[in-house]
């Protein structure tokens, strides 16, 4: 269940990928630090109230994640207490050892600074740690200004990609213009002239042929009279 969430995050969660210049393999710079992200929801699901029907909640928005589980801090333990290294008491210890044995959890008392650390090392917003009716963790993703930034850039590289397709397009339907142009013509001075007859004549391929007269019937501007062989061709 903690890989899927941490999966889920991450899977949408900003990433810049490195150049192959140097190496086959790239590096990949994700938005929020992948440990930081496992280890909030480790300590959610290993410290959450077992007793509440309450769920563990992970919720990504645009500018924060957010990670919920009912429960209360252990008496004597203060939010700002988890900024450093604190005394480690496990509301359920039964769970935390097996997650210790596991490698879910490295080391007591050191996974809330190491959240903290790892979110300011990566040049964002210290993390949030908040207690209510439930305990919190918040998480904060690039500001704004970077994410508009990502926005406007993504919307630009759309743009051009948009852009070389419609040019594409558009020099297809051109060139289609021309061919059926020369197969018009060709009809017009030969109406018995065969397609293989119009591929050495115009250096077109065989399907682009038959593309083009396709093209031209649909259009209701061609019509071939009689069989393949003994027929002719009638221009409307």
């Amino acid at each position: 269940m903690i890989d899927q969430a941490v999966s889920f995050v991450m899977s949408r969660v900003d990433a810049k990928v490195g150049a192959r210049d140097k190496s086959v393999s790239v590096d990949i710079d994700l938005e929020l630090p992948q440990e930081a992200v496992k280890e909030a929801i480790v300590n959610a699901v290993c410290h959450r109230d077992y007793t509440s029907n309450a769920s563990v909640q992970v919720m990504l928005f645009r500018d924060r994640l957010e990670i919920w589980n009912p429960g209360h801090l252990p008496y004597g333990l203060t939010v700002e207490m988890l900024r450093g290294r604190h005394k480690s008491i496990p509301a359920n210890p039964l769970l935390a050892h097996p997650m210790y044995l596991y490698g879910s959890i490295e080391q007591v008392g050191t996974g809330t600074e190491m959240i903290v650390n790892q979110c300011v090392n990566k040049g964002l917003k210290k993390p949030v740690f908040v207690q209510n009716v439930d305990f919190s963790v918040i998480l904060y993703r690039a500001d704004i200004e970077q994410i508009s930034e990502t926005i406007t850039e993504k919307s630009r590289v759309k743009s051009r990609v948009k852009s070389r397709v419609k040019s594409r397009v558009k020099s297809r339907v051109k060139n289609g213009g021309k061919s059926k142009e020369k197969i018009l013509n060709l009809i017009k001075k030969n109406a018995v002239i065969t397609q293989k007859e119009m591929v050495e004549l115009t250096g077109l391929s065989l399907k682009g042929i038959e593309k083009s007269i396709r093209l031209l019937k649909n259009e209701g501007l061609l019509e071939r009279i009689g069989p393949n062989r003994g027929g002719y061709w009638k221009i409307k």
